[in-house]
């Protein structure tokens, strides 16, 4: 991958080979169909119990393909277990005239989805045509890489250009069967693909940081808006949107974890069955204030976010950085959605192995300044 830099001068972008991103209320209903390769087109559905059984969304997206409907796999659990994926993935083998998957729910069935194609190609030489239908804002659409958790509570992850998705439909109906709470902490999971690409040493800036400025602006935007009504479709359509623009333009360059949010969010999701949206609504303020008091280059790309946070600039990069870690702190109190390691039934213990698989070291001082973050979780 050729890198780009902190230098808004110099730099390159690699899209992916997104095809269509549809939005807006019924665009499913609507296009769903010419999403599909061809005619003769057969579908798979990856998708989780809830949807399936709670809503109607799964059987009308199976009505509308009629005969193009090859079969559903609907017990896609948080955090992507590989049981579920071996089973899903061994479903979809038995029928060679599957081209297309379509995952529809969070970022679990999404990543699924993702790892379901990129263990056919291994097997059978050929990937799947994805059509992602997100019902959170977690993103996990935007990317080609895919995480799944292993027997042991440890997630794993693969990745491969073909298996991002060719075709996104943010539909707000979609968006409304959705428990508020989700919703809403997947936003804050958003807000932290905008900020870590911000600081990022291979994200562009040109779509990638520009366009996170303006997703962080919608989210502290349109996020309280959402809580004081959360069945405005057009409020839950520019929160979609804002999703996509969160992480929807890293494209091919972004190599590695987007940062130490990112990091925390896996030691702590996975293996304490912790949300991904939650331990970002945990750890995103409190890496930022970290970030800005340690890293001159990423405070002074942390205080490019002020005017969008509703944050008045001083000048002084260290205290503008902080200030923006403040405002994340105080928007996940806005939403109600702040909470405690306690909250999960983690033990205090457990401060030393979450630092250890974060930093990838037993001590030291960034093992040092991480352990003593996670230790303020509590």
């Amino acid at each position: 991958m050729t890198e780009s830099s902190q230098s808004p001068l110099s730099g390159l972008w690699k899209p992916t080979h997104l095809q269509n991103l549809f939005y807006g209320s019924d665009c499913v209903s609507k296009h769903l169909l010419e999403c599909l390769p061809n005619e003769k087109s057969k579908a798979f559905i990856i998708t989780g119990s809830s949807l399936a059984n709670k809503t109607s969304l799964i059987k009308s997206v199976e009505s509308q393909l009629g005969s193009r409907h090859a079969g559903t796999f609907s017990n896609i659990k948080q955090h992507a277990p590989v049981a579920d994926l071996d089973k899903a993935t061994d479903a979809v083998q038995e029928d060679n005239s599957i081209d297309t998957i379509i995952s529809i729910g969070g970022g679990s069935p999404i990543d699924s989805a993702k790892a379901i194609s990129y263990r056919l190609n291994e097997k059978s030489g050929r990937f799947l045509h994805h059509i992602a239908i997100p019902t959170t804002l977690s993103a996990a659409e935007c990317t080609f890489n895919a995480g799944y958790t292993q027997p042991n509570g440890q997630k794993v992850g693969v990745a491969h250009p073909e298996c991002a998705p060719h075709a996104i439909l943010y539909d707000s109906k979609f968006g409304l069967e959705t428990p508020e709470k989700l919703w809403m902490s997947t936003g804050l999971r958003a807000m932290d693909h905008a900020v870590e690409l911000m600081y990022h040493p291979t994200s562009t800036e040109v779509p990638c940081r520009q366009m996170a400025l303006m997703a962080a602006h919608d989210l502290f935007t349109y996020l309280p808006k959402y809580k004081a009504n959360p069945k405005d479709e057009d409020v839950i359509t520019r929160l979609q949107l804002a999703s996509f623009a969160s992480l929807g333009f890293m494209g091919l360059n972004a190599s590695g974890p987007l940062g130490l949010s990112h990091v925390l969010g896996y030691a702590l999701g996975s293996p304490y069955s912790i949300p991904h949206g939650i331990t970002s609504c945990m750890t995103l303020g409190e890496v930022v204030k970290l970030k800005a008091a340690t890293d001159a280059s990423a405070a002074s790309q942390l205080t490019r976010l002020c005017p969008f946070v509703g944050v008045t600039k001083t000048g002084d990069d260290k205290k503008d950085a902080q200030a923006v870690g403040d405002a994340i702190n105080k928007l996940v109190e806005e939403l109600g959605l702040k909470s405690t390691l306690t909250e999960y039934k983690v033990d205090k213990s457990e401060a030393h192995t979450v630092a250890k698989t974060a930093t990838r070291a037993e001590s030291g001082p960034v093992y040092d300044m991480v352990k003593k973050l996670v230790e303020g979780l509590w």
